[in-house]
Formats: C-alpha cells, sequence, structure tokens
C-alpha cells in the first residue's frame, strides 16, 4: 500500500478539519509520455499521470488546455500520437471503447448525459450492470451517498435543478460500481455551495468505496480541498504537477502553474 497525507475535506460545519493520512491501493490507471488529439493534430503533448485506488487526481487549467482530451484519450475515444496509456489492466481501443466500461471505467461528461425525458430512477436503472438481486443492495450504496436523491425517484429528470441533476449523473455512474470514475467540470452552472457538498461526497465516496477519481475542474479552489495530487495543464501539456495541499496552501505557486504560460506569451 501507498500511504499518502492529503488534505482533508472541510466538514458540514464550514470548518477544515486536519491533514488526514490515506491509504492509496494499486494503480488503476498509468499514462507515460502521451501525446493524443485529433485528425493526427495532437492536443496532448508529453503527458505523465498516475491514479491509484481511492485517490483523487485534479486536473486543472484553462479552457483549451487539454483536459477533456485527456479524458477522452482515457476512454479511446481520440488517436494516440505516441506515448502509451494503461487502464485497468488492458490498452483504450477506438474500435471497442464499451470494453472499458465492463471493465470498471466510468465516466460523468460535461453534460451529465442524462435523459431529461426519463425519470430519476430508470436514468439510475440504465446505469446498473449487476444482476438483478444486487441491483437494490448497490442501489442502496449509492443512495446512501445521495439521500437527496431518494424522495425524487419518479420525477423527470428535465424538472431537476443542476445541483439535482449533477447528483443524479454521478449516482448513475456509481451504480454501475466503476473501479476508475472520471468526472468533467463538475460544477459547471452549479452555485458554490452546491459544488463544496459535492465535492466533500466525492471525497467519501472515494474513500468509503476505494474507487480512483480523476476531476477535470475549473472550480480550483474547491477541487484542490478534496483531491490528493493535482495537474495544472496549460496549452496541452502539464505546467505543474504535485500534492494537491501544496497547491492549495501557495496563491504564489498556483499563480505561476496557473498563468505563468500563459503571461511569457503576452
Amino acid at each position: 500500500m501507498i500511504i499518502q497525507r492529503a488534505k482533508s475535506w472541510r466538514g458540514d460545519n464550514g470548518s477544515s478539519s486536519m491533514s488526514v493520512e490515506r491509504e492509496l491501493g494499486m494503480s488503476l490507471l498509468d499514462i507515460q509520455d502521451l501525446s493524443a488529439g485529433y485528425n493526427n493534430t495532437p492536443v496532448v503533448h508529453g503527458l505523465s499521470l498516475i491514479v491509484r485506488e481511492r485517490e483523487i487526481v485534479a486536473i486543472l487549467g484553462p479552457n483549451g488546455a487539454g483536459k477533456t482530451t485527456t479524458l477522452l484519450s482515457i476512454s479511446g475515444l481520440t488517436e494516440i500520437q505516441s506515448g502509451s496509456i494503461h487502464v485497468l489492466g488492458t490498452q483504450p481501443d477506438r474500435r471497442h471503447p464499451h470494453r472499458l466500461a465492463h471493465a470498471g471505467l466510468a465516466h460523468v461528461p460535461e453534460d451529465r448525459g442524462l435523459f431529461s425525458s426519463l425519470t430519476v430512477s430508470e436514468n439510475l436503472e440504465l446505469g446498473t450492470t449487476t444482476r438483478a438481486a444486487a441491483k437494490q443492495t448497490v442501489l442502496g450504496e449509492v443512495m446512501d451517498w445521495f439521500p437527496a436523491l431518494g424522495p425524487l425517484m419518479a420525477k423527470r429528470c428535465g424538472y431537476l435543478s443542476g445541483g439535482e441533476q449533477q447528483m443524479l449523473a454521478l449516482a448513475r455512474a456509481l451504480v454501475g460500481k466503476p473501479k476508475l470514475l472520471m468526472v468533467d467540470e463538475m460544477s459547471l452552472g452549479l452555485a458554490p455551495l452546491i459544488v463544496e457538498n459535492l465535492m466533500r461526497r466525492l471525497r467519501i465516496i472515494a474513500d468509503d468505496s476505494g474507487v480512483g477519481v480523476i476531476l477535470v475542474e475549473q472550480h480550483v479552489k474547491a477541487a484542490l480541498e478534496v483531491a490528493d495530487t493535482a495537474n495544472v495543464l496549460v496549452h496541452g501539456r502539464v505546467a505543474w504537477t504535485g500534492p494537491a495541499k501544496w497547491l492549495a496552501e501557495s496563491p504564489d505557486l498556483l499563480r505561476e502553474a496557473y498563468l505563468g504560460q500563459e503571461e511569457n506569451r503576452k
């Protein structure tokens, strides 16, 4: 086991707890020197990234930095020009991307990917991959993380608030019992308090279930409070990588990592 010291999330009373030691398990994702993109044009250059069980890895950076392209590359939906990706014991295959879903990869896209005309219950049913006898057990575990969805099971998704839809998107991904969860821009369009609540829940989910999480996020402060490791992408390249708490506790370091290459281009 790898022991990594990480900054813990805020409690429900708004106060920050002490830093805790978190046991990180086996490697779920290993990317080495990846260059990937579209139509023979790389968007991501020389990216290396490792994600382990119970670890939340934040990928930060401005729009167009290559964050979503990184997730799509892991899912096998982009062209890999060079380097390697090993995810859940296999390699992405553009011809058969569904195989990674069966292996335990789940992806919550930026648009959440929900079916607005279906109910909450029906959306969750679509994400369930377990046998009928085990479905209620799995659903019960997920609902413990998102109890607010309980009274909404018969409500159509299109009538949910933004925060409720994001909870449902996460819940639908989790009923499939993934080993590696990718979440793209969870905070998009949501109020700060809702974002903080969802981030706390994501931290709890990683700790409780052992799932590894890749969190692509524009809400830098909230992401750094729950992440173990942070990577800042600028123009498709890694501008900074290291413990998330280092970046969270150093405004100058964050400014240099996040804006330094932008400023150098002016």
